[in-house]
């Protein structure tokens, strides 16, 4: 699993898998509160991640040495993978057209 893209599919298919577990293992569970739960770990999970280093001429850190662009960052990353998922898209939206 060196290849970085299987390391992202691996992960990505492991937090749907929990968030499935989850959902079974308590059948009152409101699939959102274990949807919100798992965004929310994802979201501190990735924060984490992206600290910068302590050299403040650091290229590879400039875009991130605020928190509030590291925020710009992320939601610009949560837009990306909203708007490419199969999900993004509901026959139930208001928007939805038909013919």
């Amino acid at each position: 699993m060196d290849d970085p893209v299987s390391v992202y599919d691996e992960a990505a298919r492991q937090l749907v898998e929990l968030g499935n577990r989850l959902a079974d293992a308590d059948e009152q569970a409101d699939l959102n509160d274990v949807a919100d739960g798992l965004l929310a770990g994802a979201v501190h999970f990735w924060l984490y991640t992206r600290q910068p280093c302590d050299d403040l001429r650091c290229e590879d850190c400039a875009p991130l040495r605020t928190a509030e662009w590291r925020l710009a960052e992320l939601q610009q990353v949560v837009d990306e993978m909203a708007r490419t998922s199969d999900y993004f898209h509901s026959p139930g939206d208001m928007t939805a057209g038909s013919a």
